[in-house]
């Protein structure tokens, strides 16, 4: 607990840690939100998976853009931008999916919902990747622990909503958080704080994602989430087929703690081998994990399946961050992390849509057999051949 002390103790990591919790709380509750909106409004997974993959598929596309002008001109100004324009376009979202809009019009709602979700994840990740190296790890891992809790409260906060009153109003929820949050941030020390470093030459969109090794991080980070995507997906269906269908928050709770567990777990831990080795084989670990989640025969026995598998997830996260921080571009460390952000809610989304049809056409199992496949090729990508770029040298600033 001391390290992970030295962390809380460091000046605005308070508001890092509670304001990204806020302001990533969308990333988990929207896609399910609209997940249950759209399905009760249209009786289809595939349709409501679709609308859901193209909200991850809109923020994907355009994180990586603003990543890069936040780099050139501090993450400020796009934070306060979307934390004015996502409200009023998940306004616009409800109003299309429950006034029986035809489908066209559902993800072109959903695309511009998305497209203007706030860049909190990259920024508070490039906050971190700016703290002393002696307690970075210890960030990161702080960071995936709290992101992990933001999918145990997400879904649970969605689940009591929609049995309550409705999925809109966990819309309208997570749309007042995710200002708060990235209003907090954007009006931080840490951001006032922050100063640019200018590229050494003018780059190519693409010049930091092809670093030498961020693309065998990014396509595994993929395959990995593309997986979780499917996962996410199946288990609203599995709980729905027990008679069950309130336990999928539930269920979803479950999987994160176990990450969360895991995270804290190893955040305390000084472990000796080098990155790479670390995220393959924990990478190993969660596809160990998934596994018998196809076997489930109940939602109590997927739900403890559920939580054992995901120790490993959380410890995943936090090398990924630590890899991405070390291989980053001094000028491009927000861009590199919405690249990783993009590239997983991307990978997600589709998982999402993929996993949507499966269940549709051949049932849960299908979507748990996606989910399995999703990691174990993650695995198999760490094991490609590449080059190996060392840590480049980067201005601090304590977060």
């Amino acid at each position: 607990m001391r390290s992970y002390l030295s962390v809380w103790r460091l000046p605005s990591a308070p508001v890092l840690l509670l304001a990204g919790f806020a302001g990533r709380l969308p990333s988990a509750m929207v896609p399910l939100a609209l997940l249950l909106m759209v399905q009760q409004q249209t009786g289809s997974y595939a349709v409501a998976g679709l609308a859901s993959a193209t909200y991850g598929l809109a923020m994907a596309a355009m994180a990586p853009v603003l990543g890069r002008l936040a780099d050139r001109r501090t993450p400020r100004p796009v934070l306060l931008a979307q934390a004015a324009a996502y409200p009023l376009l998940l306004v616009l979202l409800v109003a299309v999916v429950l006034g029986g809009a035809p489908t066209p019009a559902v993800v072109a709602a959903a695309a511009a919902a998305g497209a203007a979700t706030p860049l909190v994840s990259g920024t508070v990740r490039a906050l971190w990747s700016r703290v002393d190296p002696a307690v970075r790890g210890t960030a990161y891992a702080l960071d995936a622990t709290a992101t992990e809790l933001v999918f145990v409260a997400g879904p649970t906060v969605v689940a009591a909503l929609a049995v309550l009153a409705s999925p809109a109003w966990a819309l309208a929820v997570a749309g007042t958080l995710a200002v708060c949050g990235a209003l907090a941030i954007a009006t931080s020390g840490a951001m006032r704080r922050w100063v640019p470093v200018p590229a050494v030459e003018r780059t190519s969109p693409f010049a930091t994602v092809l670093a030498p090794g961020m693309p065998r991080v990014l396509v595994s980070g993929s395959a990995l989430m593309l997986g979780f995507g499917a996962l996410e997906v199946a288990i609203p269906a599995f709980a729905d087929e027990s008679g069950s269908p309130g336990l999928s928050g539930l269920l979803l709770a479950l999987w994160s703690l176990g990450s969360v567990a895991g995270g804290l777990w190893f955040g305390a831990r000084v472990v000796s081998a080098s990155l790479p080795r670390q995220y393959r084989w924990l990478l190993l670990g969660v596809t160990i994990g998934l596994a018998p989640l196809v076997a489930a025969s109940s939602p109590w026995v997927l739900g403890a399946l559920l939580f054992l598998g995901g120790t490993a997830i959380a410890p995943t996260l936090t090398v990924q961050s630590s890899l991405v921080g070390s291989l980053a571009p001094a000028h491009a460390t927000t861009e590199a992390f919405t690249w990783l952000s993009t590239m997983a809610t991307g990978a997600s989304a589709l998982g999402a849509a993929f996993g949507g049809a499966l269940i549709d056409s051949s049932g849960v199992t299908g979507s748990l057999l996606l989910a399995v496949a999703g990691a174990a090729a993650a695995v198999v990508v760490t094991l490609v051949p590449g080059r190996a770029a060392p840590a480049r040298p980067r201005e601090r600033v304590a977060a």
